[in-house]
């Protein structure tokens, strides 16, 4: 019997690709594209793999991983986002996801981050420090899961304009 994998992620090119990926390595895929449809696609066919978007239409993936834990106690959750931060990364970690990765991850990284039981102490660190763009964008994202993604009290919190903060929450984040 093939392994349950679920896929949550409103970008149907990605889901696509990664789903015949998958289903070539033998999973039994299903997709969703957001939080309800990935909990009724779990409740029909509990998984033991998940790779969850992070932001998405409505509730964001963060919120969706106590409820799959809840449907499959023994399930493993990758966090995949094209938005990371460390705030986001600490808060999956702690919620019972396995992993986080961002985008653009594929089929090979993203099994890689799931079959992994512990972290690696031997992982190089950068000797390049982040850019001040990066280090502004991972301050806004702590304040941000401070306030629990209340944009009007991050701004207020960072004596920034509202319009101006979600300006800068929209770009993608600098790479470092």
């Amino acid at each position: 019997m093939s392994t349950p994998f679920l896929i949550v992620d409103d970008d149907p090119t990605f889901t696509r690709v990664l789903s015949r990926a998958l289903t070539r390595r033998g999973y039994d895929v299903s997709v969703a594209r957001n939080v309800g449809e990935a909990i009724e696609q779990a409740r029909q066919q509990p998984p033991q793999l998940a790779s969850v978007d992070l932001k998405m239409e409505g509730p964001s993936g963060l919120e969706l991983i106590e409820a799959l834990k809840a449907i499959s106690p023994e399930v493993r959750i990758l966090i995949l986002t094209g938005y990371a931060s460390i705030a986001t990364a600490v808060d999956a970690i702690k919620l019972g996801a396995v992993n986080y990765l961002p985008k653009p991850a594929d089929a090979d990284q993203i099994l890689a981050a799931l079959s992994q039981d512990s972290a690696d102490p031997a992982q190089p660190i950068s000797a390049d420090p982040m850019s001040v763009d990066r280090l502004e964008w991972e301050h806004i994202q702590k304040v941000l899961s401070e306030h629990d993604g209340n944009i009007s009290a991050t701004a207020r919190a960072l004596g920034m304009h509202r319009r101006t903060l979600q300006r800068k929450l929209q770009k993608r984040p600098v790479r470092r």
